[in-house]
């Protein structure tokens, strides 16, 4: 048997060039296949990878699908090769009954891209049933009156198959009587008179039976038999007759059961029980008697169940009227069925993804489907919308079949699910819908860059502090979702040449924490900034920046440092008169810190001294000035140990020691110097070399001045005759501030005495010790200039020489003005 019959056999690669198309993802024409009914399982039915062009391979790659019209699936495709077998056997009379023809349609959907190829398999029918019968014996009552060539309506015999398989002709047995005439009815169905041959003659023969056979047109064919009695009746002059022979009546789809659908009247001259009709169905349709019925005394017709315009359209019933006497006649009734808009469209989904990328451009197919509607004409026209304002969009591509496509941009970020509501309208009045709504979810695409939380990132570090501690954490947010949403934090490679500041902080890759990598110094590194990057897992991945800024705040680690007096070289000595005031000046420490702030704050206290009343120091100045006046009981020597102390937490601290020594004059601070056991100390290799240096220096001045001296002794000698008479008595020469400018140390700058403070020195040009005598300071004020001759006069302490005398000492007066840098100038001597 041939299980495969194409109507319409086009070349594999032809059918796929003409029924693709990729826009609208269907085909242009329907492909046709033909299987029989009821054919085995797994029974091949086409390849539909020969048609589409497709291979094997690509078929299955493409993860081809069939989708079948009906809710049921009596086929199934092979993936691998394309076969399209039967997966379930198929009755013909069951899913079609006598409509011709059966088709199952199905529709096979292929993604990447999204296709639908279009197809319908017919079912061919095959003489799997025989004619029969509903009665096995037909009873005819016939008047012996009856004329020759009078035909009689016989039951049909019933046949589900069609087509050649369905009924053909009847044929009855041999006898002298009648008979049998098939004929075609406007369905196509046939049906059997009995012709009269002869007249009868009850007296001769009162019953003539015959069997009759109703045969159909299969291969081979198939056949029932029934029984035939004639019954001759005696004389019955009349036959009833009816008003029309045909009656052709419409009646609406929706009329429900019970109503009235026509009144067939007949009428018969015969009076008494002869003339009396009676009406029936006769038996030509199973179907008919179970939706008609008929009272026999009034011919009214009726429904017995409802109607239904999509399974019968027309009705054929055949109407016999019989009098008492036996005598019938026939008519027909047409039923034309009238539809009406009971059935709502149906919008059956064959293909939907679920799923959509939200980078798909305009006019992507969402989904395939078809929609449904039974009646016909007006009631049977569809239209399709959509519910609402959404990206999407209706495209027709063939008679009732549809594609949702995207209509606008997708973005997931604001709308990441979309229930898409499709609603079929038919043309009826009222007209009728269905809906049916749709998921469709937005698979993410990586299209936002991650977004910090701050531009700019500013976190503290304490110096020193250890590998590991944690600073702060970075946060950047990404819109996307998944992997696209998962951000990596990392520091960016600073430029070539600039500080490695990537060494000092390092930031964790997933939760973005900022942790110090080793201990910073703040008195190296006050603050740096790095530039972090925040990365998706997007492919390819997006990132952004933001500035991360680390501020090192200072802890107190450095002590301070002692600069005046410098700790490192001996034990400094300071010179104070005796006749020193109260808040005499005497030295200053000078003192710094290397950390910032309050740290970096000092404060200077006495912590030790000789005599803790004489002395006290400034508290942020850290000048040493006298507490009260210098008197002679006061020791000679006074030690002071000065604390320097910074507001850290907590405190550190650092001492100077100052050697005072209280003197009359330079002489005193020699001697006491000398008594001094810090002065006896070595010094230090670079102090030796600088002293030997000045020392030389020094000789040299003073060989020169004496020199000169001597040239100038002997020009005084030369000229001491000449001069006596004129030079003036013995006088003191006083040298006030000013006179040695050039050649006298200032002691301002040395940061210990305030340039406000000078001394007044005197020099005599007959004095044999020609040594400094401390006198008394002299604070500079407009009015020095005025007072300069009588303040000066009254506290210079003066020694008047003869002549002889001045000119021998004036070689020592001279080389006293040209001592050592290191000797003592102003009141002050270091060693």
């Amino acid at each position: 048997m041939k299980l495969r019959k194409r109507e319409e056999p086009l070349p594999g690669p032809a059918v796929a060039l003409f029924l693709l198309l990729y826009v609208s993802g269907m085909r242009a024409e329907i492909a046709r296949y033909s299987v029989p009914e009821e054919a085995e399982r797994g029974s091949f039915v086409a390849n539909i990878a020969k048609d589409l062009g497709l291979t094997g391979a690509e078929l299955s790659a493409r993860q081809a699908r069939l989708v079948p019209d009906g809710e049921k699936e009596y086929l199934q495709l092979n993936k691998h090769t394309g076969d399209l077998v039967v997966r379930e056997q198929m009755d013909r009379e069951e899913l079609c009954g006598q409509s011709e023809p059966c088709l199952m349609r199905f529709e096979v959907l292929l993604e990447s891209p999204l296709q639908s190829f279009r197809a319908e398999v017919r079912l061919t029918d095959i003489n799997d049933h025989a004619p029969v019968f509903l009665n096995k014996e037909i009873v005819l009552r016939i008047p012996e009156s009856a004329m020759p060539e009078t035909r009689f309506l016989l039951e049909s015999a019933q046949d589900p198959d069609v087509g050649n398989n369905s009924l053909q002709h009847y044929s009855i047995s041999s006898n002298e009587y009648f008979h049998v005439y098939t004929g075609r009815r406007n369905d196509g169905r046939r049906y059997a008179e009995l012709v009269l041959d002869r007249a009868l003659d009850r007296e001769h023969q009162a019953e003539v039976a015959f069997s009759i056979t109703a045969v159909d047109g299969g291969t081979p064919p198939r056949s029932g038999t029934a029984l035939i009695r004639v019954v001759v009746l005696d004389i019955n002059d009349n036959i009833p007759v009816f008003t029309r022979s045909l009656y052709k009546v419409p009646i609406r789809e929706n009329s429900s059961q019970d109503t009235l659908v026509v009144v067939v009247s007949a009428s018969d001259l015969d009076s008494g029980t002869n003339g009396e009709i009676a009406y029936s169905i006769f038996q030509n349709s199973e179907e008919n008697l179970q939706t008609f019925k008929i009272n026999p005394g009034t011919g009214q017709i009726r429904l017995k169940k409802p109607l239904d315009y999509e399974e019968t359209k027309t009705y054929e019933i055949d109407v016999q009227a019989t009098d008492g006497g036996g005598l019938s006649t026939h008519c027909k009734v047409e039923v034309q069925v009238e539809d009406v808009n009971d059935n709502a469209p149906e919008v059956i989904i064959t293909s939907l993804t679920s799923t959509l990328s939200e980078a798909a451009p305009q006019n992507t197919v969402v989904a395939l489907f078809n929609v449904r509607d039974r009646d016909s004409g007006d009631n049977g026209r569809t239209t399709c919308e959509l519910a609402g304002e959404q990206p999407f969009g209706i495209s027709l591509l063939a008679s009732n079949a549809y594609a949702l496509v995207t209509s606008g941009v997708l973005d997931r970020e604001q709308v990441s699910e979309y229930n898409v509501t499709v609603r079929a309208r038919d043309g009826g009045s009222p007209a009728l819908s269905a809906s049916k709504t749709l998921f469709v979810r937005l698979l993410d695409v990586n299209d936002n860059a991650p977004i910090f939380a701050q531009e700019i990132y500013t976190m503290a570090m304490s110096e020193n502090e250890p590998a590991g501690t944690s600073l702060g954490r970075l946060r950047a947010t990404d819109a996307d979702a998944g992997e696209n949403a998962r951000v990596r934090y990392a520091i960016e490679a600073p430029p070539a040449g600039t500080p490695a500041a990537a060494s000092f902080v390092s930031v964790d890759a997933e939760s973005g924490t900022v942790r110090t990598l080793r201990p910073l110094d703040y008195e190296k590194v006050h603050a740096f900034e790095l530039v972090v990057c925040a990365t998706d897992g997007g492919s390819p991945p997006l990132s952004t920046q933001a500035l991360l800024r680390i501020v090192v705040q200072d802890q107190n680690d450095n002590t301070p440092v002692v600069l005046h007096p410098p700790p490192d070289s001996s034990v400094a000595g300071e010179l104070v008169p005796r006749w020193a005031p109260s808040g005499y000046l005497v030295a200053k420490v000078v003192a710094v810190d290397a950390d910032a702030g309050q740290n970096a704050w000092l404060s200077y206290e006495l912590a030790k001294a000789t005599e803790p009343g004489l002395f006290r120091v400034g508290l942020h100045s850290g000048e040493v000035r006298t507490a009260r006046a210098v008197t002679e009981r006061d020791a000679p020597r006074q030690r002071l140990v000065v604390l320097v102390r910074d507001r850290g937490q907590p405190p550190r601290s650092a001492t100077a020691s100052l050697t005072v020594a209280l003197v009359h004059d330079f002489s005193d601070a020699f001697l006491q110097l000398d008594n001094d056991p810090g002065s006896r100390q070595q010094p230090q290799g670079s102090e030796e070399d600088l002293l030997t240096t000045y020392l030389i220096a020094s000789l040299g001045c003073v060989s020169s001045l004496f020199a000169l001296s001597v040239i100038a002794l002997a020009t005084a000698k030369l000229c001491k005759a000449r001069l006596r008479a004129h030079l003036s008595p013995p006088s003191a020469n006083c040298y006030a501030d000013g006179d040695f400018a050039s050649d006298a140390v200032d002691v301002g700058g040395m940061g210990t005495l305030s340039p406000a403070y000078r001394y007044e020195v005197c020099l005599t040009t007959g004095s044999g010790r020609s040594e400094f005598q401390f006198l008394r300071p002299v604070l500079l004020s407009p009015q020095s200039s005025t007072e300069t001759g009588s303040d000066k006069n009254e506290d210079l302490l003066c020694s008047s020489q003869p002549a002889g005398e001045r000119e021998a000492d004036a070689g020592s007066t001279a080389a006293s003005l040209f001592q050592p840098p290191d000797w003592p100038v102003g009141g002050r001597v270091h060693d």
